[in-house]
């Protein structure tokens, strides 16, 4: 009985059918171990199923500054033969409008006396991947953290904790005391409060809160601008204050039609279906990865290039309808957990190591990976740290699944004047005290990795030197299209340094799958499960299923569906 009792261990999550089944067999004890084992195995194999069968809501900042303009300004139409319902609260009570459209504008509120904004912002980052390593390493230290996207991604010290500007002041002077130069005080004084402000049938309804639905869960949404953008959405909206002073209109979406408004925006529709099938795993993996991105705010993703690009129903396909049908609930892990599933438009003949670009824990299934199927650099004899090693791979414009693409190389010339507003301006960004300087003397590729990538770039001026590592490289500089460059100086009369030239390959950080390598390997005829293969090997297909482990916070703690 005691071995009975050790297999119910293993059906924790089972159908009602088969749980009648089970404990029968245990009152009973008529079913011999094998066959218990038998049932727990079907009773598992129907949960995954059925979990992947099940759809997840994810909730998407379509809109997520609404407000920083006072000329903001959206509006919102049923469907056709459809109604709008509002629901929000006034004086603490529910209240429910309808109608076929309405306006959502900004009123700016004066306030009764100038309002303090303030937060310490310990660092600031290109991406959420480093941002997000960045926040673990000050939690180590024991300071709170908390992770924003004000423009670029920034770790405040908690706003809860460090609640008053003495507060804030004694740790900003702790951190200086320290040796700690980066963080700053970000203090603006606000003497009016943008408010949201719902227009519907003749009458204005000023409020923070406003859900938005329709009969036929859809709603579009109208940019009320030159261009009139139009877009429609799955699902339902709703508007909510976000930690900046403003709005976030979120679209609660389930995932697999939130896919019809991702994979056609990321990879087009003209590619052969085992390539949109790719670009459909990913898509569903990305997004149950990074659900923890906008904690901040109160939803999970956004809608542009800092998540994926995310246009509604507006542009779905039957090309890649097919394909996100065909992979429903599939997703790639490795041991068991979902894999940071990140692509880029072009490697530029090599995949990047996820520390080549992003700091954090090294993540096995993203390496270096010459992006081929000819072989035509032997990566472990030729390392690409070397500079003349790098210089004659990028040389080479032959042999690579991306040769015949745009990006694959490039050339690109930054005037000396064009150089010094850049570090000026990013400087200025992160509060930097050099950014009083007066002309860049010199840019030095100080380190490269293995794979070729610019790992650490020192900017001489004449006020002193900056480094800049990884991928804030390109915050920092505009001419380079990746991190996969060397550097020409430009000399005028007398030596005189007129600029660079920026020679590379590849569009993108580089790390992970490669889009138009993909375009090339569906072409061969490869398979999705090939190519995912490929670009993440050790990784695994599986369906989305209670038992997979959607990420793992710095202590280790598991997130999952």
């Amino acid at each position: 009985m005691q071995q009975v009792w050790m297999q119910r261990d293993y059906c924790d999550r089972v159908s009602s059918r088969l749980l009648v089944l089970f404990v029968q067999s245990l009152r009973s004890q008529r079913l011999p171990w094998a066959a218990l084992s038998a049932i727990c195995l079907v009773m598992s194999a129907e949960s995954s199923l059925a979990a992947s069968r099940k759809d997840i809501d994810l909730q998407v900042g379509v809109e997520q500054r609404f407000g920083s303009k006072p000329t903001d300004a959206l509006t919102l139409q049923a469907p056709s033969g459809d109604r709008l319902t509002f629901r929000f609260e006034t004086e603490g009570k529910p209240q429910t409008v309808t109608g076929t459209s309405a306006t959502l504008e900004i009123v700016q509120q004066p306030l009764p006396e100038p309002a303090l904004q303030e937060r310490v912002v310990l660092s600031t980052h290109r991406s959420f991947e480093s941002a997000e390593d960045s926040a673990n390493r000050w939690l180590a230290q024991g300071i709170p953290v908390e992770l924003a996207q004000p423009q670029r991604w920034q770790v405040w010290a908690k706003r809860d904790v460090y609640s008053t500007p003495l507060l804030r002041r004694l740790l900003l002077q702790s951190l200086q005391e320290h040796g700690i130069q980066t963080a700053y005080i970000d203090t603006q004084i606000l003497p009016k409060q943008p408010r949201a402000s719902l227009v519907v049938n003749g009458y204005r309804y000023t409020r923070d809160r406003i859900e938005i639905l329709s009969g036929q869960g859809a709603v579009r949404v109208i940019e009320k601008s030159g261009d009139k953008t139009r877009q429609l959405y799955a699902g339902s909206l709703r508007v909510q204050p976000n930690a900046y002073g403003t709005y976030t209109l979120v679209n609660q979406v389930p995932l697999e039609a939130y896919l019809r408004g991702v994979v056609p925006y990321e990879i087009g529709t003209w590619a052969v279906q085992p390539v949109l099938q790719v670009q459909a795993i990913l898509a569903r993996t990305y997004a149950l990865r990074n659900l923890r991105r906008f904690a901040i705010d109160g939803y999970q993703l956004c809608a542009d290039t800092q998540c994926q690009v995310y246009n509604g129903l507006t542009g779905a396909d039957p090309a890649t309808d097919r394909a996100i049908a065909a992979t429903r609930g599939k997703v790639l892990t490795y041991n068991n957990e979902l894999v940071d599933a990140v692509y880029s438009s072009s490697t530029g003949g090599i995949t990047a190591p996820f520390n080549d670009v992003w700091s954090g824990a090294e993540r096995p299934y993203l390496r270096a990976i010459i992006d081929s199927v000819a072989n035509p650099w032997d990566l472990a004899r030729q390392s690409l740290a070397d500079e003349k090693n790098f210089r004659r791979f990028i040389s080479q414009t032959k042999g690579f699944n991306e040769a015949s693409e745009e990006m694959f190389r490039w050339r690109i010339e930054s005037r000396i004047e064009t150089l010094n507003q850049d570090i000026r301006r990013y400087l200025t960004t992160i509060k930097s005290p050099l950014a009083t300087f007066k002309t860049i003397q010199r840019l030095t590729v100080t380190q490269r990795s293995p794979a070729g990538r610019v790992i650490r770039l020192t900017v001489t001026t004449d006020a002193g030197s900056i480094e800049l590592e990884k991928d804030n490289i390109l915050v920092a500089l505009y001419a380079p299209n990746s991190t996969l460059f060397y550097l020409e100086p430009l000399y005028g009369a007398n030596r005189v340094l007129k600029g660079y030239t920026f020679v590379g390959g590849g569009l993108g950080h580089g790390v992970g799958l490669s889009q138009t390598g993909t375009y090339y390997l569906g072409k061969l005829g490869w398979s999705s499960d090939r190519i995912l293969s490929f670009y993440f090997p050790g990784t695994q297909l599986q369906p989305i299923s209670n038992a997979i482990t959607f990420w793992r916070d710095a202590n280790g703690k598991e997130s999952g569906s």
